[in-house]
């Protein structure tokens, strides 16, 4: 009995050594596939444009980087004009919309009036409208206006969204009322109450919001591609197109990564930083009760 019994336990361990080697081959094998498109981008850029040209089948090292790629990313086009503009666009995008957003979840949260629920479901409902249309209306409403080519032509569009309305909306709900109308009782105004107590207390989440608003905003391409036709008014992503046309030319890819890294890098910080906070903004804003 003690043999069989020791057989058993014998088989289910190596079972689960078996299981566990298999998973983290598995992951392993799953992280070389994601991270290996940014190694080749990375590497792609420090090579000369003559050795990279060079290459008939392709290498995955070189013995010889360079930094030309990343000077030249500066000097062929205004490339730090366009950073500029993306920050610009990035930070009055991000903090208008979060002023819309937090007052409107306030608003459908802790608020009592007439239609609160059919208003909120109305604007859940619009979420279901294809987003080509919603650009075409922007579009002829922006141009109608005479705002194309002009910081608030490309931020208006973007300056509320229903997804982070439901989702602040959601985790302010989880605050019960009975404080809320303590601090009624208290004689708080409802702003008040909003900035001391809603919003330290949903930190994680508004954090969360701003982070994915910032990455939203940096990689934007259609928006500012249709709103915009003037250099000056160029963000990273249209900068690419600049570059592609009239910059390199189509041949240079090494200087096309080169300008690639660039604009990635500040994200892929930032996400690096802050991913804890969005993991757990997302979790808690999901979480009811």
């Amino acid at each position: 009995m003690n043999n069989d019994f020791e057989r058993m336990e014998n088989q289910l361990r190596c079972r689960k050594k078996i299981k566990k080697i298999l998973t983290y081959a598995l992951l392993v094998f799953w992280a070389i596939c994601v991270i290996f498109p940014f190694y080749w981008m990375i590497l792609t850029s420090v090579k000369s444009y003559g050795a990279y040209s060079s290459e008939y089948v392709p290498k995955f090292f070189t013995l010889s980087p360079t930094l030309e790629n990343y000077v030249e990313v500066f000097i062929a086009v205004p490339f730090a004009r366009y950073l500029l503009n993306t920050l610009i666009f990035a930070v009055a995008t991000t903090g208008g919309m979060l002023l819309v957003i937090i007052l409107a979840a306030f608003a459908f949260s802790k608020l009592e009036f007439r239609g609160n629920n059919l208003v909120f479901t109305i604007l859940l409902s619009l979420m279901m409208i294809p987003n080509e249309l919603v650009v075409i209306t922007n579009f002829v409403t922006i141009t109608n206006w005479n705002m194309r080519n002009t910081f608030l032509g490309l931020i208006l569009p973007s300056l509320t969204s229903i997804f982070y309305i439901y989702l602040l909306k959601e985790n302010f709900s989880q605050v019960p009322d009975e404080i809320y109308k303590a601090a009624k009782v208290d004689g708080t105004s409802d702003l008040k109450f909003l900035f001391k107590v809603l919003i330290p207390i949903c930190r994680p989440t508004i954090v969360t919001v701003v982070i994915l608003k910032v990455i939203e905003c940096w990689n934007s391409y259609v928006w500012p591609r249709l709103i915009t036709d003037q250099q000056a008014y160029f963000l990273v992503s249209n900068g690419i197109q600049e570059i592609r046309e009239n910059g390199f030319g189509r041949e240079n890819i090494p200087a096309m990564m080169a300008a690639v890294v660039v604009i990635s890098l500040p994200l892929i910080v930032l996400f690096l930083i802050f991913h804890k906070k969005i993991m757990e903004g997302v979790a808690r804003g999901g979480t009811k009760g």
